[in-house]
């Protein structure tokens, strides 16, 4: 199968509803065309600043504009990033990712974060960053400092958009994953589900990333998770098939892509996430906490992957090949994730 650029929306709400078992026949053909199947990348999150931020997404805890109890922290200590990534390679991650609630970083944050960057790139880990929108020169002088890859997530369509954030709109979140493709750096971008949406915005969210000019490296697809206090606390539940279903569709658009089940799998069964990885999942978010909500617990995941016969490796973006084998997960990470998307603002 040829790697598009050129859906239309009638193709995508058509695999939407194709029956689930071939829906899954197709993704799994096109992920072991282009990945190992039996390989999980395994990357973690880090808070470096948490809370305050001024943009008033719905779903996140960080926003300055919901009251989630959450205590503000400043940016964190090189030291103190430097340990976390340590922590993290020893529990065998091979991307570190750092997130800051900012909705931009002022020129001064670039030249700290940066910093970071190539701290945690001289322990061997690839670095990724999501730190808000970015400008043309930010991008570059991260780019610079060394970065591998930024995130900033579409969250959902389009036409749904405005019922989750006002704050700024969706051609800002393209023009910084402009910015951050001209730099040369690679893209992680994916979105949430289970925000209330319909299928057809799960559908208008995928058609807007699989028709970027060049696919995102990482796509993350992100399981609401309701924190109270949020304005998104007590839309219903999503149903569970329909995240399979968007993880499938995911791979058959992006195939060349790495899908990141990310946000939501504390919530998960063992049973739910088996089907998104048989849908092409193959990377994790590894560790007890995701920036400021639970994460699986790393015991849990061990044994996951022990019992679906998966192996953590050096399976990259980079490298769809696979990679080596590193053996299984040694402990959780200081590390984390959004409660809903690797990109807090």
């Amino acid at each position: 199968m040829t790697i598009r650029h050129d859906w239309t929306r009638d193709e995508v709400v058509a695999l939407f509803e194709r029956p689930l078992n071939d829906l899954l026949f197709t993704a799994q053909e096109l992920h072991r065309q282009h990945h190992d199947p039996d390989a999980i990348q395994v990357s973690a999150l880090l808070s470096i600043k948490t809370g305050a931020c001024p943009e008033d997404c719905g779903y996140c805890p960080q926003s300055a504009h919901h009251d989630t109890s959450l205590e503000k922290e400043s940016l964190l200590a090189l030291d103190e990033v430097v340990a976390a990534a340590h922590a993290a390679r020893a529990a065998g991650a091979t991307r570190f990712c750092m997130g800051a609630a900012w909705r931009s970083p002022r020129d001064a944050d670039i030249e700290l974060v940066a910093s970071m960057v190539q701290e945690v790139k001289a322990l061997g880990l690839e670095t990724c960053l999501t730190l808000g929108m970015l400008t043309d020169t930010q991008a570059t002088a991260l780019r610079a400092a060394g970065l591998d890859y930024y995130n900033h997530n579409l969250d959902t369509s389009p036409e749904y958009y405005p019922m989750v954030v006002s704050t700024h709109g969706y051609d800002d979140r393209l023009r910084t994953l402009d910015a951050v493709r001209e730099a040369g750096l690679s893209v992680c971008c994916g979105g949430i589900v289970g925000m209330g949406e319909t299928r057809a915005d799960r559908a208008g969210l995928l058609l807007q990333l699989a028709n970027l000019a060049h696919h995102p490296e990482s796509v993350p697809i992100n399981h609401l998770v309701k924190v109270p206090g949020t304005p998104l606390a007590d839309v219903p539940d999503l149903d569970p098939f329909e995240l399979v279903r968007t993880v499938a569709i995911a791979r058959i658009l992006m195939p060349a892509s790495v899908v990141r089940l990310s946000a939501g799998r504390e919530q998960m069964s063992d049973e739910l996430q088996a089907l998104c990885f048989l849908a092409g999942a193959n990377s994790v978010f590894h560790g007890e906490q995701l920036l400021t909500t639970p994460n699986a617990a790393p015991a849990r995941d061990i044994d996951l992957f022990a019992r679906l016969g998966l192996r953590t490796s050096d399976h990259t973006e980079h490298d769809h090949s696979g990679g080596t084998d590193r053996g299984p997960l040694l402990y959780g990470s200081a590390c984390a994730n959004e409660s809903n998307a690797p990109e807090p603002a």
